[in-house]
């Protein structure tokens, strides 16, 4: 696809254009940490009206090879054309999928606690490919309540894991807690597709080993409850412990 059609398209997706506590939403970030493979991450602050990188964390360079300077000066362009050319098109229908989500289901005084998350594949200064995780949670907003600045954070995986292309949508709750409000697979279908948001948080949280009756204070729910999702969620998988559940996610930790 070609830079002019991706930026249009961008610009479609963010046309027509307030800070949210940021230190627990860097918090729950901070958390991927615990069930990640590895953690290879770095920072970026995101211009989505001026298509630039507003700052660009030192650790980039050590994560992909690329000098921060490029990318300040040539912003998003620069980045995009690094994107897997196969995950070009699946990424900008994310996108746009998540910003009609969030215009039609997320009330306006909640769009401050969203943070959402997708990946793609990315051409490192060795000309080889990584997956990238992305999760921004949005920092300004325009009149019409669209995000157009976001903390950007990029967890760097290795090209042989294999990870669909999805998108994620959380809303952080009054107890601190990200609860799923969308989720969506744009690549073939996985077994993970049968589970409901709902289990996905209660899976997350397990993995942060929460016990049920931390799991049900933290989703507002009973601990019978999660102990039903608990069930459904081993069924559903075919799996018959929640380590074997841990082991699973650190091959596919995209889909949370």
């Amino acid at each position: 696809m070609l830079y002019k059609n991706i930026k249009k398209i961008y610009h479609d997706i963010f046309m027509s254009y307030a800070h949210p506590e940021l230190g627990t939403h860097i918090k729950k970030i901070m958390e991927l940490d615990v069930y990640l493979p590895y953690s290879s991450t770095f920072f970026c602050i995101t211009n989505t009206q001026d298509l630039t990188f507003e700052f660009v964390s030192k650790n980039m360079t050590a994560c992909l090879g690329l000098e921060k300077n490029v990318l300040l000066k040539e912003g998003m362009r620069n980045f995009w054309s690094r994107i897997h050319p196969e995950d070009i098109e699946l990424w900008l229908r994310g996108l746009n999928d998540l910003m009609e989500f969030t215009l039609a289901e997320i009330p306006v005084n909640h769009r401050y606690q969203m943070s959402y998350t997708w990946n793609y594949r990315l051409k490192n200064a060795q000309d080889e490919y990584v997956n990238i995780i992305q999760n921004t949670t949005p920092l300004e907003f325009d009149a019409e309540m669209k995000p157009i600045i976001g903390l950007a954070h990029y967890t760097v995986m290795d090209i042989n894991i294999q990870m669909p292309i999805t998108v994620t949508a959380k809303l952080l709750n009054e107890n601190n807690e990200y609860e799923t409000k969308y989720f969506n697979n744009y690549s073939q279908k996985l077994l993970t597709d049968g589970l409901s948001n709902r289990e996905r948080d209660v899976i997350r949280l397990l993995t942060l080993h929460n016990s049920s009756k931390e799991i049900a204070d933290l989703l507002n729910i009973s601990p019978n409850t999660v102990d039903t999702h608990r069930r459904n969620i081993l069924k559903k998988l075919n799996i018959s412990s929640t380590g074997e559940l841990i082991g699973m996610l650190k091959m596919n930790t995209n889909f949370l």
